[in-house]
């Protein structure tokens, strides 16, 4: 989905992205981590993306090539309507505004307001919304700002080039969330974790760029080791985010797939990298339940 990194914690759920000047360059020998689940009819390909890219990002080998051809449909986190942006435009007007809320400056410390008002001009979107705008839509809002000036985009970015690969082949394309399930797990968040959200949102981009050089770097070499220990350190401090965004996803994501290996065939399953990587991965619930996780590359 839209939702990124708002900060590298949240980048490692594949709710932000990685963002850099240039792409690093893509060495023969490693690439994103890739892993394969299946048994006598069935396969499933597990691949951690980075929702967001620059432009003419190398992160394709010709191993992951083959599991795309072999594959006979992709299933990502979410499927956004390009054709119809009103759609998703309207979920997050429903969820995202509502009465009676205090001042969107009075939900940032005193110390970051000034980054906060400097962030609400370059949306170019009338002051007084962001008041009636819920913490965590504001924090998104914000982020559009931030990714345009670290020069990435959605269209770059894996889920885009998957999916437009898979429809020109005229393979199926679906989805584990709908845009509704996924913005309502930031919506049910406690103000307290909306916040620091919001705080990430704003923060200064050159620090922003730093972080996620460092993040895309470890997913083109395919580190999950270090993709997780990022993730765990940036999470460790918010139970509730953790809990929101990752683990209970990964233990649903999980489900699904076993529920998959009881049909013939073979599906990509394409989902934020940090979702893949740690001690509650979705690779480890389904090695919990007796699967055998083999890892390509």
């Amino acid at each position: 989905m839209f939702t990124n990194l708002i900060k590298r914690g949240l980048a490692a759920l594949g709710l932000l992205s990685a963002a850099i000047t240039g792409t690093p360059a893509l060495s023969r020998e490693t690439g994103p981590a890739l892993w394969q689940i299946s048994d006598k009819d069935t396969t499933v390909y597990l691949f951690g993306t980075i929702h967001l890219l620059p432009r003419d990002s190398r992160w394709q080998t010709s191993k992951f090539q083959q599991a795309v051809q072999n594959s006979q449909s992709l299933v990502l986190e979410t499927l956004i309507d390009t054709a119809n942006p009103q759609q998703l435009a309207g979920i997050m007007a429903a969820m995202g505004f509502s009465s009676g809320l205090p001042p969107i400056t009075e939900r940032v410390p005193p110390e970051k307001r000034a980054l906060l008002e400097a962030a609400i001009t370059k949306t170019k979107i009338p002051r007084p919304m962001f008041d009636r705008m819920e913490t965590w839509a504001a924090a998104f809002t914000l982020l559009g700002v931030q990714f345009q000036m670290l020069g990435v985009e959605g269209e770059q970015g894996v889920e885009a080039v998957l999916r437009r690969s898979f429809t020109a082949s005229g393979k199926q394309v679906g989805q584990l969330e709908t845009n509704q399930e996924q913005l309502g797990f930031f919506d049910r968040l406690p103000e307290a974790a909306q916040r620091e959200l919001l705080v990430g949102a704003i923060d200064n981009p050159t620090e922003m760029r730093t972080k996620f050089d460092g993040m895309l770097k470890s997913w083109l070499a395919g580190d999950v080791k270090d993709i997780a220990n990022t993730f765990n350190a940036d999470l460790q401090g918010s139970p509730e985010l953790k809990a929101a965004l990752l683990t209970r996803r990964n233990y649903s994501w999980s489900q699904w797939i076993e529920r998959r290996m009881n049909q013939p065939g073979t599906v990509m399953v394409a989902v934020g990298a940090g979702h893949l990587a740690g001690e509650e991965s979705v690779q480890r619930y389904l090695e919990s339940k007796g699967y055998k996780v083999k890892r390509l590359q």
